[in-house]
């Protein structure tokens, strides 16, 4: 079985009361695991500009990708090829949110362990088995042109959708100072933005960004010299609220008697 898509098969949502952790050998070296960190999301407030109309954000996408797809959807996207494939390394991310991951470690320190490595994979064993350990990146390249897509998905608490896409090539590189280099560099840019017309049409917030509304919660994307950025603000601020709330109501907390 592919290794990176095995951990995600192996998750089985279970409840989320204390019991003992049964042994498990699973090899977690095979995987790129990491903590969640602040996506930092930009908020700032956009309009749509005078006379614009709203753009269906929604339903843009970045080669096939699209806001809200199942991370198990935009896998099966390059499982046969095409213009992008996987990363050669760590092409899938894993991620435990930091507020269930807080909840693990008091709950296996609770079985007496302590030693880090040991601590670790206890939290990892309890995250993977409980569906609290999820793919929340996937990286593509596309070897011919050196351009990159990055996908960032929502954890399984909201069912491991895509939240934000990030695509990024070279033309805004400069290989030399030269008068030509220049020249080829906006040439380049020129070529690029053209693509970027044609395919989602002129931008309705300012001269670089398509807004669903003057709500930064909702899908937007805005482009830069060489990349673009499709995010979902909502979807991601909605996920990260759920994790809170839920790994709150589900603290492993001693039955206190008094």
């Amino acid at each position: 079985m592919n290794k990176r898509i095995a951990l995600l098969l192996l998750v089985a949502i279970m409840p989320m009361t204390s019991f003992a952790v049964i042994d498990d050998d699973f090899d977690f070296d095979n995987f790129a695991i990491e903590d969640s960190v602040d996506a930092n999301i930009t908020t700032d407030s956009h309009s749509i500009n005078p006379g614009a109309m709203p753009v269906p954000v929604a339903n843009f996408d970045i080669a096939g990708i699209m806001l809200g797809m199942p991370f198990e959807d935009v896998v099966t996207l390059f499982a046969d090829g095409g213009l992008y494939a996987p990363r050669t390394n760590n092409a899938i991310v894993y991620t435990i949110a930091p507020e269930w991951r807080y909840n693990l470690d008091y709950e296996c320190q609770q079985q007496k362990i302590f030693v880090p490595d040991q601590l670790e994979q206890c939290i990892r064993t309890l995250a993977k088995n409980r569906g609290l350990m999820y793919a929340s990146e996937y990286h593509l390249v596309r070897a011919s042109t050196g351009e990159t897509i990055d996908v960032y998905f929502t954890s399984n608490e909201t069912n491991n959708l895509v939240w934000k896409i990030e695509y990024n090539n070279d033309v805004d590189e400069l290989v030399g100072d030269s008068e030509k280099y220049e020249s080829q560099r906006e040439n380049k840019i020129l070529s690029f933005w053209s693509g970027v017309l044609e395919k989602y049409g002129a931008p309705n917030s300012g001269s670089d960004k398509w807004l669903t509304s003057n709500n930064a919660y909702d899908p937007m994307m805005t482009a830069y010299y060489g990349a673009l950025e499709l995010v979902d603000n909502g979807r991601y601020a909605n996920d990260a609220a759920k994790n809170v709330s839920d790994a709150r109501m589900n603290f492993p907390a001693k039955a206190y008697a008094f």
